[in-house]
């Protein structure tokens, strides 16, 4: 999976299911203050990466992850 299928899988699950503005989703966005990502919309985000991208996020490897760019950058390191 290339890095602008990954991307536009992203942005597509901010958008719909998590309702996130489209001008607020942005490289250098942060997940919670910038896009206002919370522990829910996490665990939401859990589970559509899971059935998206076919992997299990740990909460211990996101622990530096603050932005979306990053965030890509995690799920590319899992399934590139």
């Amino acid at each position: 999976m290339s890095r602008q299928e990954i991307e536009e899988k992203v942005r597509a699950f901010l958008i719909d299911d998590l309702e996130i503005d489209e001008e607020k989703i942005k490289d250098d966005a942060t997940l919670k203050e910038d896009m206002g990502i919370d522990s829910l919309d996490f665990v939401d985000i859990v589970v559509i990466v899971e059935k998206n991208f076919g992997f299990k996020i740990k909460p211990e490897e996101m622990a530096g992850v603050t932005t979306l760019r990053q965030f890509c950058d995690y799920i590319e390191s899992k399934v590139g």
